[in-house]
């Protein structure tokens, strides 16, 4: 019988010094030193948690004996971690700089809601980081109950800079200027600073009064304050403060709602896959017969986590779900294409979550000691995929070898389909019309060799007359060896 993975502490808790995220047996626990228990008990014994857990705003949590935990749980853990409870786990951990814009803000809102609903009630949110919001699907959920504490009359919004660098400022990047936010936020993990965001705005930007409160004057207030603090002090500059009186404070939560809500992403009406449904090389036929073959697998392996590389806006992604796949996680770089995808799942209730991703440049081990938020390689625990209309990019598009797309693609997953576009299909003509062809390997034979080379060819089938090939494959076990049952199926090859 295999040994279960000991218990390890997640590297991205370290942050709030009153609990740990522990990770054991494939449950989530988090510990929690005596003071901050007396927050958690009194939000619970004031309802509003069981509300939010059941509402979905916030995920389920519930107390369990240090007796009950999982062997070695708390082994090394400080004295004063008394108190233990557990959480409802995500399927699969996202950031921030991963979202669609529309997703973005979904959280934002999210959050601001959150923090209403738990003001009326007596309580406020200590800080205000995306990094405490994940989706399942493309619905929110708070994950960080530590977060919540009592609120205390005048006091300020502890997280209000926090909101707009981590929230605000990457929405607004996008709806200004029609930038794109993940590489700015993944380069820095806290957000887009105040200061830069006065200064990437364009002048008729400026002009909103919204704008010039939380930007333009928020960034001159952090710039003197921080001159303040260095000339007499943090505690001598926070003399003479008025307090914020639960109204005013009501009132700034609202009015940023209302301007968040309000907001829409520049120039996702023009990306380059955007409208790739309408304008596919597929006939009605083809398509068809593309889907059905994608059925056929799903039907077979009926893969709990599905991931979609390049997704699109999700047609096939729906596919899988229809066919009994239990989850679909989406990929890929195209802003419109991503806010097509979410519209899907929203509007057919989709247990389908799309994210950005290059796949020349997926998301690092990165943070405090490389550790603190995981790369996608790290994260990547799907029992399916789908790799449809991907390889050319890779090879022809960005010249990586036909070895390493396979290999990368096969490591995501231990079986799922991939798709060959030849060199004469019309979408490949139009990537080497402007460029020499230096791509001898680039060939159907190469990609079965590549295939079979790491496991087995499992079916292939030929859907489109330009030639476009559908591989279901196999992938070998982690100790080189393949899957028994498998070596005893055939491998049939359709025309």
């Amino acid at each position: 019988m295999a040994e279960r993975p000991a218990p390890a502490a997640d590297a991205g808790s370290f942050r709030d010094p009153s609990g740990v995220v522990l990770i054991a047996q494939g449950r989530v626990f988090r510990t929690i030193e005596e003071t901050a228990w007396k927050h958690v008990d009194a939000v619970r014994s004031s309802g509003i948690l069981d509300r939010l857990v059941s509402s979905g705003q916030v995920v389920a949590t519930w107390p369990i004996e240090l007796a009950d935990a999982p062997a070695g749980l708390t082994d090394g853990l400080p004295q004063n971690a008394r108190r233990l409870v557990e959480h409802d786990r995500i399927p699969f951990i996202s950031y921030p700089y991963e979202w669609p814009f529309s997703l973005l803000k979904r959280a934002a809102v999210h959050h601001l809601d959150l923090h209403l609903e738990l003001l009326n009630s007596g309580f406020t949110l200590s800080d205000a980081s995306a990094y405490n919001i994940q989706f399942r699907g493309t619905r929110p959920v708070f994950i960080d109950i530590l977060s919540i504490v009592p609120y205390r009359e005048g006091e300020y919004w502890a997280g209000y800079r926090q909101f707009c660098e981590q929230f605000l400022n990457p929405l607004l990047l996008v709806a200004k200027t029609g930038i794109p936010h993940h590489a700015w936020f993944r380069g820095t993990l806290e957000g887009i600073p105040v200061e830069d965001m006065a200064r990437v705005l364009p002048l008729r930007a400026r002009i909103s009064w919204r704008v010039l409160i939380h930007v333009v004057l928020h960034a001159r207030m952090t710039a003197y304050s921080r001159r303040a603090n260095a000339a007499v002090g943090d505690a001598a500059s926070k003399v003479g403060r008025r307090p914020m009186s639960k109204a005013v404070l009501v009132w700034m939560l609202s009015g940023l709602r209302n301007w968040v809500v309000g907001l829409r992403p520049r120039g996702t009406d023009r990306t380059v896959w955007g409208n790739y449904e309408q304008n596919t090389s597929y006939t009605p036929g083809e398509t068809e017969a593309k889907r059905a073959f994608i059925t056929r697998y799903v039907e077979t392996r009926k893969p709990t986590e599905l991931f979609d590389i390049g997704c699109n806006t999700g047609a096939y992604s729906e596919a899988a779900l229809s066919a009994g796949a239990g989850r679909v996680i989406g990929f890929d770089f195209d802003q419109g294409a991503l806010e097509s995808a979410v519209a899907r799942a929203d509007d057919k209730r989709l247990e389908f979550l799309p994210l950005f991703l290059d796949a020349m440049n997926p998301s690092p081990d990165q943070g405090w000691a490389q550790r603190e938020r995981r790369g996608f390689r790290d994260r990547a625990s799907a029992d399916g995929l789908l790799a449809l209309a991907v390889l050319h990019h890779l090879v022809i598009g960005r010249n990586v070898a036909m070895a390493q797309a396979v290999e990368w693609l096969l490591a995501l997953a231990p079986s799922g389909v991939i798709e060959f576009v030849p060199k004469q299909d019309p979408m490949v003509q139009r990537m080497l019309a402007h460029r020499e062809d230096i791509f001898p390997n680039y060939h159907i034979d190469a990609i079965r060799h590549e295939l079979a080379r790491r496991g087995r060819i499992v079916s292939e089938q030929t859907v489109s007359s330009s030639g476009r090939t559908l591989f279901e494959f196999q992938r070998e076990r982690g100790d080189g060896r393949r899957d028994a049952s498998e070596m005893m199926r055939p491998c049939p090859r359709h025309a």
